[in-house]
């Protein structure tokens, strides 16, 4: 069984909705015949390619809050964060366009270590407030995730897989899915948002006992 997962790498929910799916798959009897892919999804394409901007700010002027109401409005995902174990500290990080970040998760599933790379990258942006936007902080993510580093400086220094990020962006709005995390499992059964652990555990057995078996 496969299940698609469409996110953003400095999407709050995303990063919430991925522990909680972890949680779900830990007590599921069939984890072991499971296979979760990430799927790229962009929630800001014209975000600057390096950041200028602090996250905070972008989203005060997004909502239009002001930076005591957006840091309120962050610490209220950062409470649910802290209950699925995530300790968030992204305010302050710059804002940065997460097409090169993308388009390194899709090398790293090349070479079998895109969750690897999706932790690194994930924890690199929640946990130490780095921008995704420096090449220098994909680069350490990488590294921690053991991906051949010449393969990386070459797509660092290219638009390679940039197609394949596009395709993944397409797929999503051809499901109907206008934001993230969304969840396909074995592309019958879509899920939206980062739903409760239960939630996730009834899915995965429902989607077991219907699969189409060869």
């Amino acid at each position: 069984m496969r299940i698609e997962i469409w996110a953003d790498v400095v999407c709050p929910w995303c990063y919430i909705g991925k522990r909680r799916l972890e949680k779900a798959l830990a007590s599921f009897e069939h984890r072991d015949e499971v296979e979760v892919v990430y799927r790229s999804y962009e929630l800001d394409p014209f975000a600057p390619e390096v950041g200028t901007e602090t996250t905070v700010e972008v989203l005060g002027r997004k909502f239009g809050a002001d930076e005591a109401g957006t840091r309120a409005m962050m610490a209220r995902a950062d409470e649910v964060a802290a209950g699925e174990g995530l300790v968030f500290s992204h305010a302050d990080a710059l804002h940065a366009r997460t097409l090169t970040a993308h388009r390194l998760l899709h090398l790293a599933s090349t070479e079998g270590r895109q969750q690897a790379l999706l932790e690194a990258v994930l924890a690199a942006y929640f946990t130490r407030g780095e921008s995704l936007g420096d090449h220098d902080v994909l680069r350490r993510a990488a590294a921690a995730a053991g991906l051949d580093a010449a393969r990386v400086e070459q797509v660092l220094a290219s638009n390679e897989f940039r197609d394949e990020v596009m395709a993944d962006v397409a797929q999503a709005r051809a499901y109907g899915s206008s934001g993230v995390p969304f969840f396909v499992i074995d592309g019958r059964l879509g899920i939206s948002g980062a739903q409760p652990t239960e939630l996730f555990e009834q899915a995965l057995a429902q989607a077991w006992d219907t699969r189409v078996t060869a």
